[in-house]
C-alpha cells in the first residue's frame, strides 16, 4: 500500500485550472446576486442525517490564521490550492457536506452556479452546508479566548439556507475570554434551535506554551468539558458535538447522550493515521456518528482529497474496516477530475 501511494500524485491544476478560479472574482464583480439566488435555490435534506450518521468535510481554518499546512506555515493562504481541495472533495463525492465560514461557502456557491450554466449538474442539492460561526479568537492573539460570532450569526445561517452552525469553544481558565465565549455559545444554540437548525459544538481543550494555545486530547479535561457545553441552550435537542478521539474513548462517549462526530485534527501529510483512527472511534461507542474532518482531507500528502473523503465516508456509513479502506483508495483516485474544466469553462 505504501509504495501505491507514494506512486500517485494528485494533479490539482488538472481538476481546477486557474482560468476557472479567477472566473469567481468576475461574478463577485459582475453578478453578486448569484450567491443569494443559488442560496436560495439549493434543494436541502428533509432529513438532516438519513441514516444517523455525517461525514462534513470542515473549511473554517484561515478565518483565525490557522494557516499551516504539513509543508508550508502558509500553505493555507494560496486560496486556489485551498479551494480546490475543498470542490475536490466536495463535488462528485460521497461525503455528506461542507463547514466553513462566509467566503468559502460563497466561493463554491459560485462554482456550483458555474457548473449549471455550463449545462452540468449543480453539486449542492442535498449536501449538508454548515456555516462557522466564531472565527475572531485569531490564533497566536492577546484576544484568542474571547472567541465572539465574527463569521454567520444564527440570523445569517438561516438566511443563507444552511442547514446549521458549527462553534468552538477552548478553555483557559485564567483568561476571561473563555467565559464570555461560553455565553456567546449558549445565545447561539438557544436562537439556533429556534430557528429548527441544528448547532455543531467543538469543545477543544488546549495548554498554553510559549508557541501559543497547542490542542491537547487530555481525555480529563475533554470530559469536563463536554458536560458544559452539552448543557448550553435552552434547548438541546438539536445539538451535536465534535470531538478528538483520544485514550479512554468508550469513557469520554459515555459523558453525553448527543451525537458525536470525530475531529479531524491535524493534517498527518498521509491519510492512513486518519483512516485508521476514525475506523477505531466509530467502535468507541453507538453515539458516535460520524466525522467532520478537513486538514486530513484537503492536504492527505499526494494523494487525492475525494479519494480520502470517500473511504473516510465508507467507513462511517458502510462500516468498512480500516485496511479494506487502504486497499479501495486507488479505486476512488482522479474519478470525475475533469468535472470543473468541462463545465465551468464552457
Amino acid at each position: 500500500m505504501a509504495k501505491a501511494m507514494s506512486a500517485y500524485t494528485f494533479d490539482l491544476d488538472r481538476f481546477f485550472p486557474e482560468d476557472v478560479f479567477w472566473r469567481i472574482t468576475d461574478v463577485r464583480v459582475d453578478k453578486p446576486e448569484i450567491v443569494a439566488l443559488e442560496q436560495r435555490s439549493r434543494k436541502r435534506r428533509t432529513h438532516l442525517a438519513p441514516d444517523g450518521k455525517l461525514v462534513i468535510l470542515a473549511a473554517d481554518h484561515p478565518a483565525r490564521m490557522s494557516t499551516a499546512t504539513p509543508s508550508d506555515p502558509l500553505g493555507m493562504t494560496n486560496r486556489h490550492a485551498y479551494l480546490g481541495r475543498v470542490l475536490r472533495a466536495l463535488v462528485g463525492g460521497l461525503i455528506d457536506g461542507l463547514m466553513a465560514t462566509p467566503d468559502v461557502l460563497d466561493d463554491v456557491f459560485i462554482v456550483n452556479h458555474l457548473v449549471k450554466q455550463g449545462g452540468g449538474p449543480g453539486f449542492l442539492d442535498g449536501k449538508v452546508l454548515l456555516g462557522s460561526m466564531n472565527r475572531s479568537g485569531l490564533a497566536g492573539t492577546a484576544f484568542e479566548m474571547d472567541d465572539d460570532m465574527s463569521a454567520y450569526t444564527a440570523d445569517g445561517i438561516a438566511e443563507a439556507n444552511l442547514d446549521g452552525a458549527k462553534v468552538l469553544w477552548r478553555l483557559d481558565p485564567n483568561e476571561p475570554g473563555s467565559g464570555k465565549t461560553l455565553m456567546y455559545i449558549a445565545e447561539a444554540v438557544s436562537e439556533l434551535s429556534a430557528m429548527g437548525l441544528p448547532s455543531f459544538l467543538e469543545p477543544l481543550p488546549v495548554t498554553k506554551t510559549e508557541n501559543g494555545y497547542q490542542p491537547t486530547k487530555d481525555p480529563i479535561e475533554l470530559l469536563k468539558q463536554i458536560g458544559v457545553l452539552a448543557g448550553l441552550g435552552g434547548n438541546t435537542a438539536r445539538t451535536w458535538l465534535k470531538i478528538p478521539v483520544c485514550e479512554d474513548y468508550e469513557r469520554i462517549v459515555r459523558a453525553t447522550t448527543m451525537p458525536l462526530l470525530m475531529l479531524g485534527g491535524a493534517s498527518h501529510d498521509n491519510p492512513e493515521p486518519t483512516i485508521r483512527e476514525f475506523a477505531r472511534g466509530l467502535t468507541g461507542g453507538p453515539n458516535v456518528r460520524g466525522a467532520m474532518v478537513g486538514r486530513n482531507v484537503l492536504y492527505p500528502g499526494k494523494d487525492d482529497p475525494l479519494a480520502v473523503g470517500n473511504v473516510i465516508s465508507e467507513i462511517i456509513h458502510d462500516g468498512i474496516g480500516a485496511d479494506a479502506a487502504l486497499e479501495k483508495l486507488p479505486q476512488h483516485r482522479d474519478q470525475n477530475i475533469d468535472l470543473l474544466t468541462h463545465y465551468a469553462l464552457a
